[in-house]
């Protein structure tokens, strides 16, 4: 796990020394995501430079350093992230040279370096298990190529300043570049007060981008400055889900259940390999447990687990995971968090997430990762699990929802959605600030599709341009999500299919990276090994939800190591009291940045609207938390410009 920057000028020869300075510069913000140590390598007659910082994990020996160059001497990379299966394709390529590659190490970067060299880059990258974003320089065609996981667990973003292209794992990498003169994208703020974060390619920026998940992009001396090719796939989810859709599983649920659990102890096996201290994050879930308890079965001594505590009952899971650690025998850490603890972690938010990022469990997950670094340097979670399992309670209710609307024809719904803002006085942009419930209900009856009934379920802010000036509607996730109408779904797995695509790898994905590489923590995801993926894209959805109980499958293999008993309950999740925060402690902060002087700083949001939702919360009429709290870690962010 690293952190990986670099700048390519490909119309003119750098000055070596000035060249160095700046990828040092941005180097050296990315100190926490590799505190181990770090390297830049220049070549400034080609305009090339690249950096990375170093979390050693495996090969902790200088064989391990990077940048890294083939032993050709054609290749140079720099690489973030793990290939769980690296040793086996080292056993390929050996093979392959006849044991001709004189290797200088056990690294997964060089392994990957030699796997691109023999074999050509889509091929090493079908090859891979794991999660990475790299930076590759072909010093003989002089090309950069840029390339991402296919779940989009690593990040990479990039762009150009000035005559200079500048890429990253964090954007303030990128913010250390000469010339940096970026501008807020207001289209990419409707984007973050729809959903709460701002999903690939955009970034806050204009004209700074996320590669997608499964995507590289190459560039070459030819390329013209300020343009940007476009990325190329080299493998592609919804085509997977559509083919596992396409050809169902056709054995027995004991049969479905036997691969399933076979698939998730050899992804659980790769990703415990490792050359430090290594845990997992527990919570006393489904899927949590699930992960522990088949950890603990392949491990020769008990597994380090973590959770925190809070002191409200109901945001507290940690006595649901001491159970399941004590069952388990796993050696399990517990940490009481205060509300003073969370709270101070919220200045540290903008830093942290470098773009706004309103995911309010941002705050425990930054505080259990804290607390995990202090005794390990990896950690496995139970992410992912909701959305290959149909975890989430919006799924059914979505689904019910939508099956009462179609009893009712669109033109009747739509007119009544039009008579409710016009007997309210208000415009349909403002129906949800005047009364959230009902104009709730009045956004869900006009919906056109089960597409939009679910963008208006997951919307933060359902009219975008209420709260942004001169933003737009900022729909084109769920404009995609129309292709998928027509693929004979049933309305739970498209919703999944959209979750997967969307707010696993831009929400979950990218709160659990910044987060834990805040601690200088590595995260590893055993739900996404893609073999794993493909597999349960073709079980049926009644192995995943049978009456009404999700995640059905995986409840029968986790109670085959975990009482029942101690682990249904209703959904929790990883949550925080925000509302009852913005009541208290955190209500003198929050004034301040809601204030008129502070809202007109930028004039890109409506302030009348926010200063009447704050009155309405501050007095208890409404609870608005998660529009606020989206504003508020706007400004946050904005503040650090």
């Amino acid at each position: 796990m690293c952190g990986i920057t670099g700048i390519f000028q490909p119309r003119r020869e750098s000055d070596e020394a000035k060249l160095l300075a700046t990828v040092t510069r941005m180097n050296d913000t990315l100190l926490h995501r590799g505190p181990d140590n770090g390297g830049a390598w220049v070549s400034p007659e080609q305009g090339i430079a690249l950096a990375m910082r170093r979390l050693a994990i495996v090969d902790l020996s200088p064989a391990g350093q990077q940048p890294m160059h083939s032993a050709s001497g054609q290749w140079t990379m720099v690489f973030n992230g793990e290939i769980y299966n690296h040793l086996e394709i080292r056993k390929a390529l050996d093979i392959a040279s006849q044991h001709r590659i004189a290797w200088r190490g056990h690294s997964d970067t060089e392994i990957l370096l030699n796997a691109i060299e023999c074999w050509g880059m889509h091929e090493a990258l079908s090859q891979a298990v794991g999660m990475f974003a790299f930076a590759l320089w072909d010093g003989q065609s002089r090309q950069l190529t840029l390339g991402r996981d296919r779940m989009g667990e690593k990040p990479l973003y990039y762009g150009w300043s000035g005559d200079s292209f500048v890429f990253g794992s964090e954007l303030k990498a990128l913010r250390a570049a000469p010339g940096w003169q970026p501008t807020v994208s207001q289209h990419a703020l409707s984007l973050f007060m729809r959903h709460g974060y701002i999903p690939a390619p955009d970034s806050i920026y204009e004209g700074v981008f996320k590669l997608p998940p499964a995507m590289v992009l190459t560039l070459s001396i030819s390329t013209p400055i300020g343009q940007l090719p476009d990325p190329q796939p080299y493998w592609q989810l919804q085509s997977t889900l559509e083919y596992g859709h396409a050809h169902p599983f056709q054995g027995s649920v004991d049969e479905a259940q036997t691969q399933l659990e076979a698939l998730l102890r050899q992804s659980i096996a790769g990703q415990m390999i490792a050359d430090v201290p290594l845990g997992a994050f527990l919570s006393g879930g489904v899927d949590s447990s699930l992960i522990v308890a088949l950890m603990q079965a392949q491990a020769n001594r008990p597994v380090r687990t973590f959770t925190v505590g809070f002191g409200e009952a109901e945001f507290d899971e940690s006595p649901h995971a001491r159970a399941v650690a004590q069952h388990l025998h796993t050696d399990h850490t517990e940490l009481r968090v205060s509300e003073q603890d969370a709270l101070a972690v919220v200045p540290q938010l903008p830093q942290i997430y470098d773009e706004p990022f309103a995911d309010s469990s941002q705050i425990p997950t930054y505080i259990i990762s804290k607390l995990t670094r202090q005794h390990v340097t990896v950690s496995l979670s139970g992410d992912a699990g909701d959305e290959l399992f149909a975890g989430y309670t919006r799924y059914q209710t979505t689904r019910k929802t939508w099956r009462q609307l179609q009893h009712v024809p669109l033109s009747l719904r739509q007119l009544g959605s039009a008579s409710y803002s016009k007997l309210m006085g208000v415009s349909s942009a403002q129906t949800l600030a005047h009364n959230r419930h009902q104009g709730r209900l009045a956004e869900y009856a006009k919906s056109a599709s089960i597409v939009d009934l679910y963008a208006n379920m997951v919307s933060l802010w359902q009219v975008p341009e209420a709260i942004v000036n001169a933003g737009d509607s900022a729909r084109q996730i769920f404009e995609q999500g129309q292709s998928l109408a027509h693929k004979h779904l049933d309305p739970i797995e498209l919703m999944m299919w959209l979750d997967m695509q969307t707010y696993l790898p831009d929400d979950i994905l990218v709160k659990v990276d910044r987060a834990a590489m805040a601690a200088s923590l590595e995260t590893r995801v055993p739900f996404l090994d893609h073999r794993l993926i493909q597999f349960v894209a073709t079980l049926p959805l009644d192995m995943k939800v049978r009456a009404g109980q999700t995640k059905w499958l995986l409840r029968k293999i986790l109670y085959q190591h975990v009482p029942q008993h101690l682990i249904e309950r209703p959904k929790q999740g990883f949550a925080i009291p925000i509302g009852a925060w913005l009541r208290g402690a955190l209500r003198e902060w929050a004034t301040e940045m809601l204030s008129g002087p502070q809202l007109a700083a930028h004039g890109y949001l409506n302030i009348e609207l926010i200063q009447k939702m704050w009155s309405e919360h501050i007095q208890g009429r409404r609870n608005w938390q998660y529009h606020l709290w989206s504003v508020l870690m706007f400004q946050a962010w904005f503040r650090t410009q």
